[in-house]
């Protein structure tokens, strides 16, 4: 941001440019989680605050430290995001836009990408160092069932629970900062809540650990899906395990469907391999698949939810010429 910054003609009085450039950057990851929460966008939510530190940088002089620089930055982003959101539809999953279907079901068309959730590099919004159990709690707080949860809320409902619940905000601060009322403040926090409780979104589990236990887990997934074995891979997943692969709407449930599928019209990805990486604090994988002209082609982008030691969901996002230069995985694989 320093290049883009340079170029402004607005002056600070008391902080420097540089310095202040300093200041503001230290809370890009921060803000880059809150705003991918409200938005469900990797890329619109980086817009997103690339916009609010440049606001911030050019109205610093009528700061005056009235308020914490942390709190301004969380204030200015979020009027950011809701005058976004004003403007376009929720993201959302296959899961939420309508039944599970057969192997059987005729692939439809994709959909505009504006209306999936996106994958988001746990490297853009995830601390490197720090206490591991708030490290814990930020994974937590990206996975792509909760920030699918989220999007079942109206704007302000959702920058109300993501201060209050995620964030952690008193009423008041979130009061002030919404400019409204701690009674208004309350009251769309419960609705939120009954919200999402209403459509039994698994919003309160927890993302487990990357304990031996999962390793291992991970290892025979890795082992099956390369092998393509049918039987090694379904001992894997959850009785009810989600099978989706935005951008198209088709999800897929049982065992017997996902077999199908894998043998049927996904036949291409036998011989694929993949390539580890980490995705809205889960495990998820680079796929390569056979190129008719040699060596491996990028596939897709799985996140894999893990649940109680088995595989709750995968999703593959297909759309590799947008995912994967963000999670810096290679154009190519030699075979």
């Amino acid at each position: 941001m320093s290049e883009l910054l340079a170029e402004d003609p607005f002056q600070t009085s008391q902080t420097g440019p540089v310095e202040l450039d300093g200041q503001l950057e230290q809370h890009r990851r921060e803000l880059t989680a809150h705003a991918y929460r409200m938005l469900g966008s990797t890329f619109e939510a980086e817009d997103a605050v690339q916009d609010a530190l440049l606001r911030a940088w050019r109205n610093y002089d009528g700061f005056e430290g009235r308020a914490a620089l942390r709190s301004w930055l969380y204030r200015i982003t979020t009027n950011v995001c809701l005058d976004m959101l004003g403007s376009s539809q929720r993201r959302a999953r296959p899961m939420d836009l309508g039944p599970a279907q057969s192997a059987d079901t005729p692939l439809p068309d994709p959909l505009d990408e504006v209306t999936w959730i996106e994958p988001m590099p746990d490297g853009r919004v995830v601390p490197t160092n720090g206490d591991p159990a708030e490290v814990a709690e930020m994974r937590d707080s990206i996975r792509l069932a909760f920030i699918a949860a989220l999007q079942h809320l109206p704007p302000q409902q959702r920058a109300v629970l993501i201060l209050r619940e995620v964030l952690r905000w008193k009423a008041q601060e979130v009061a002030e900062l919404l400019e409204t009322s701690v009674p208004s403040v309350n009251s769309a926090l419960q609705r939120a809540r009954a919200s999402i409780e209403a459509r039994a979104v698994e919003a309160t589990d927890r993302a487990e650990p990357m304990d031996d236990e999962q390793k291992a887990l991970l290892a025979r997934y890795v082992d099956a899906f390369e092998r393509y074995d049918m039987d090694s891979l379904t001992a894997l997943l959850r009785k009810d395990a989600t099978w989706n692969m935005p951008p198209f709407d088709l999800w897929l449930q049982t065992h017997d469907d996902i077999v199908k599928w894998c043998l049927g019209p996904g036949i291409g990805c036998r011989g694929s391999r993949l390539i580890p990486t980490v995705a809205n604090g889960a495990p998820a994988f680079g796929q390569y698949k056979p190129d008719p002209e040699g060596g491996l082609a990028p596939w897709s982008l799985q996140v894999l939810e893990i649940s109680n030691g088995e595989i709750a969901g995968i999703t593959f996002f297909l759309d590799t010429q947008k995912f994967f230069p963000l999670f810096g995985l290679p154009d190519h694989l030699d075979a």
